[in-house]
């Protein structure tokens, strides 16, 4: 499967506008390289404009489903769509939009883990169930948001479920890129999964972004990488048999013995 991944300077407050962005780069992405699936960075409709939600977040997910959803069948591709801020029955949460070639919307999950260095618990709900997996064209995949990447319990469990793939959609800042690295690097090695990951660039409100989205094959080695101040499109393509062969090689899934483990 071909990926196409939108390493993507967000316009802060303008929705419109970077939907604008995004169609425009994937008909510059399809001319390119016909991805299969595209994906998109966290909050890449807003930024995060979290004081000012109540002006410029989805209300049941549109009108970025209704986008995504038009995108995906025109161009005949998947879409990680990033996340979205998303009013449900009043309160707001952060959530990450899966659409197939069909426009279906496949999965949808709202970001469980709130960061408080950015101070979203005081603007945003977290989501009540963890993430699961969903599947493109027969492939099982993953999503979290950012911050869940430091929580290792969830992405392992997505692996015991079969994931092949994990992606991670960001806004993650350059304070901490060397966290972001190496995060990444150790769930597709510990998990033996492909980890595909797309960060923002450039700023807002003080906080400048990491960029440096990555794929990783499932033995750790870095397939792709974007630099940290650019905006990027970077394309790679993903052999699923190598999957196959890690969990062969080195046959962790086999070796766990989870009676011992303390759960809490």
């Amino acid at each position: 499967m071909k990926f196409s991944i939108y390493q993507m300077d967000i316009i802060a407050g303008d929705p419109e506008r970077n939907r604008q962005k995004v169609s425009e780069w994937v008909e510059k992405e399809i001319a390119r390289v016909n991805p299969d699936t595209i994906v998109l960075p966290e909050m890449w409709t807003t930024a995060y404009t979290l004081s000012d939600l109540n002006l410029y977040a989805d209300e049941n997910a549109e009108p970025t489903k209704g986008f995504l959803s038009e995108l995906a069948v025109k161009h005949d591709i998947n879409i990680i769509g990033g996340s979205v801020a998303n009013k449900i029955e009043g309160k707001f949460y952060n959530s990450s939009l899966i659409v197939n070639r069909k426009g279906e919307l496949v999965y949808q999950y709202d970001k469980v883990h709130l960061v408080p260095m950015l101070n979203e618990p005081a603007y945003l709900s977290g989501g009540t169930k963890a993430p699961t997996i969903f599947e493109l064209d027969g492939i099982k995949m993953g999503v979290i948001i950012c911050y869940d990447l430091r929580f290792p319990e969830i992405i392992r469990t997505l692996a015991l479920e079969g994931a092949q793939v994990l992606h991670v959609v960001a806004e993650w800042p350059l304070a901490r890129r060397s966290h972001w690295r190496t995060l990444q690097l150790a769930r597709a090695i510990e998990n033996q999964m492909y980890v595909v990951s797309c960060n923002r660039v450039g700023s807002y409100d003080g906080v400048e972004f990491a960029g440096t989205s990555m794929a990783i094959d499932p033995w750790g080695d870095v397939l792709e990488e974007g630099e940290v101040e650019e905006e990027k499109s970077l394309s790679v393509s993903l052999d699923l048999e190598k999957v196959k062969q890690v969990r062969k090689d080195v046959p962790i899934f086999d070796s766990r013995v989870p009676h011992l483990y303390k759960h809490k």
